[in-house]
């Protein structure tokens, strides 16, 4: 049984779009464990320094892993359940079963479109700190110890050639279309 030119096409066509996603997965996975890793080694020498009543860390930084996998230990964060502002419209397709990377990639997506409306209601570049506050205000969350670098993270990463957003300086970012034009 052969496949027609046009099924091939679209059996190509379908592949090469998994490809991509799985391609944006696993540089997105690779970015939040090496941020992981960073975050757990300045949570380290911190975490002397935390009064008493404050919440016990998810894993020390001492404690060897217990990964199923060696190979690649647990980041040290828990992915942040999506928040009712982020929810893109879903279809009924989709609305089944979406695993907890689907929901951290469609999240992180929210994430960037709110920035760029909030630096398109500014008129003007914004710092990372800023950009946040607009975003914690309307109930976005981010794992870590310090959220304005998580964010300044994302941020970096989609000012890309070709991506949405310009950065001007330290942490400072502009919509891509604001510098071309």
């Amino acid at each position: 049984m052969g496949l027609s030119e046009a099924q091939a096409e679209a059996r190509l066509a379908e592949l090469r779009r998994r490809r991509d996603v799985i391609e944006r997965e696993i540089a997105d996975l690779v970015l939040y464990l090496e941020l992981g890793r960073r975050l757990a080694g300045q949570g380290a020498d911190a975490a002397s320094e935390e009064p008493e009543d404050a919440p016990a860390p998810r894993r020390p930084a001492a404690e060897p892993s217990r990964a199923a996998s060696p190979a690649v230990p647990p980041a040290p964060w828990a992915p942040v359940p999506p928040s009712p502002p982020p929810s893109p419209p879903r279809t009924e397709a989709e609305a089944g079963g979406l695993s907890e990377t689907v929901q951290a990639r469609r999240y992180g997506r929210a994430l960037i479109e709110a920035a760029l409306a909030a630096l398109e209601e500014a008129g003007r570049p914004l710092h990372a700190g800023e950009i946040w506050a607009r975003l914690s205000d309307q109930g976005f969350a981010l794992p870590g110890a310090d959220p304005v670098a998580a964010l300044n993270t994302r941020l970096w990463k989609r000012s890309a050639p070709g991506g949405p957003l310009r950065r001007l300086g330290d942490a400072v970012y502009a919509p891509a279309e604001a510098e071309e034009g």
